[in-house]
């Protein structure tokens, strides 16, 4: 495509330099340009990527977009902001891929990773080709590929969109991260369906008011549109047991469906029982009452596979065809993860980082044990400093001992996080152990038969980050190993 042809979708720019050449490819990183690509240039949290144009034009690039007048050989085309551009170049120069796709995005603080998992597993198992964006990996089709943000930049996405579409996939289901609405990192993405999980504290070092946490979410639904297309109608699903259902409701014009445990909520669950390796309930639906009996424990689960069954109401998946797929479906890894190597007690490693997100994992073991519940827990360095007390305090009331030990530091001291951890648990049973190696295999020999240790912060994480150094670490390996010694 020619310069001049794709900046025609941009209402007003200034371009310095001559030429109109062809454009092979965009890149927003120095390093991945190739002869004949478009560099954009992004003033970002870390490092201003105006200072590597020159290398970029080394590298090959035909023309850079810029924010202001470069010293360069190539075309040099200004505009205000070169994210909300990148954005809109991306859209035009791939072809409008997500135009292409039954979009479905997912937001919310906790079951983001599980709720897109059991969306595509009803989607595949009706027959569709699925491709799969978020915190575990990128799925396209059957083929895996490394994720390295919940939610990619609008360049990245735009990318994995027309390979997906390229290779056949009908629908994309897609985690949708607050910082990603906040960042416009969505913009271009023609989302059919929005699904809103819940809304709980995190992120806070960020948003900075939960307010404005909540504001950013709402993002996903106020975009969906404002006109009513009978061949391709927009769906909000809404956790109507969410103290903030009415914002997420009021913030779309799409077709709205909620779910939940109420029975106002259009697909919700009654009659719930709670086991130790599955739930059962009964779905109630606009049409009718199903049984319902899924192979993973716990409340949340119950509001993941709700969640599903509406979406996938809403692409036109029979209910019935849905509940099939999910009573099927198996867990997430890292989720609520179960680490079996004939131990007579049990080992659960979970992702939750959150204060609600510990708690319901904590509440839903206190469920499945008469035994002790041990809890390995720390929080994230470089992150929400006001959770970390709610944290601690949470791990103590509804664990009978806990363990705090480090998360991913980052550039913080590990000692001054467990220091405002211990700020929320005067006078209560605990126990520091900065090496979370340390800490874990502690939980373990504490145990006894019957108790539940759990591990809880990094899931599916194989690493662990202190200072500026990523370390291998897998919680689940570690624990084995240990298990074994032991």
């Amino acid at each position: 495509m020619r310069l001049h042809t794709l900046l025609e979708v941009l209402p007003f720019f200034s371009v310095h330099g001559e030429g109109n050449p062809d454009i092979s490819n965009i890149a927003n990183h120095h390093k991945k340009v190739k002869n004949g690509d478009l560099f954009i240039c992004i003033n970002g949290l870390e490092i201003d990527s105006h200072s590597l144009a020159e290398v970029a034009e080394k590298n090959g690039a035909a023309a850079i977009l810029a924010e202001r007048r470069l010293d360069a050989g190539i075309p040099v085309i200004i505009v205000p902001d070169t994210k909300k551009a990148m954005a809109i170049l991306a859209d035009h120069f791939y072809k409008q891929p997500s135009h292409q796709l039954l979009l479905v995005g997912v937001t919310g603080t906790n079951g983001k990773t599980t709720t897109t998992h059991l969306i595509d597993h009803v989607f595949t198992q009706s027959g569709m080709k699925t491709g799969l964006i978020g915190t575990l990996h990128i799925k396209v089709g059957e083929e895996l590929e490394v994720s390295h943000n919940t939610t990619p930049d609008s360049l990245t996405l735009q990318q994995t969109f027309r390979r997906f579409c390229d290779k056949g996939v009908r629908s994309a289901i897609m985690e949708v991260s607050s910082h990603a609405l906040d960042q416009g990192r969505v913009h271009g993405c023609d989302y059919d369906i929005a699904v809103f999980t819940n809304l709980t504290q995190d992120h806070l070092d960020y948003h900075k008011t939960m307010e404005d946490y909540r504001n950013a979410k709402g993002l996903l639904f106020s975009q969906l549109g404002n006109t009513y297309f009978k061949k391709s109608p927009k769906y909000a699903i809404i956790n109507k047991d969410d103290d903030a259902s009415d914002y997420f409701i009021k913030s779309t014009a799409a077709h709205v469906v909620t779910y939940g445990l109420s029975p106002s909520a259009d697909f919700h669950a009654k009659d719930v029982v709670l086991r130790a390796t599955e739930s059962v309930f009964t779905l109630v639906t606009p049409f009718g009452e199903r049984e319902m009996v899924l192979k993973y424990a716990g409340k949340f689960n119950v509001y993941n596979a709700l969640a599903a069954i509406a979406t996938a109401f809403a692409a036109g998946i029979p209910i019935d065809e849905s509940i099939r797929s999910l009573e099927k479906a198996k867990g997430v890894r890292g989720r609520f993860e179960t680490i079996s190597e004939g131990q007579p007690y049990s080992v659960i490693v979970d992702y939750a980082h959150t204060p609600d997100g510990l708690k319901n994992v904590l509440e839903t073991i206190r469920t499945i044990t008469n035994g002790h519940v041990i809890v390995v827990v720390g929080c994230g360095g470089d992150r929400d400093r006001i959770k970390r007390p709610i944290m601690a305090e949470i791990a103590c009331d509804y664990g009978d001992y806990a363990i705090f030990t480090s998360d991913n530091p980052r550039t913080e001291d590990p000692e001054a996080i467990l220091k405002d951890m211990e700020a929320g648990v005067v006078g209560k049973q605990y126990q520091l152990i900065v090496d979370r190696k340390e800490a874990i295999k502690e939980a373990l020999s504490l145990a006894k038969p019957e108790d539940v240790v759990l591990i809880a912060g990094k899931g599916h994480e194989t690493y662990q980050i202190i200072g500026n150094h990523v370390y291998d670490f897998d919680d689940r390996e570690v624990a084995r190993h240990f298990i074994k010694g032991l």
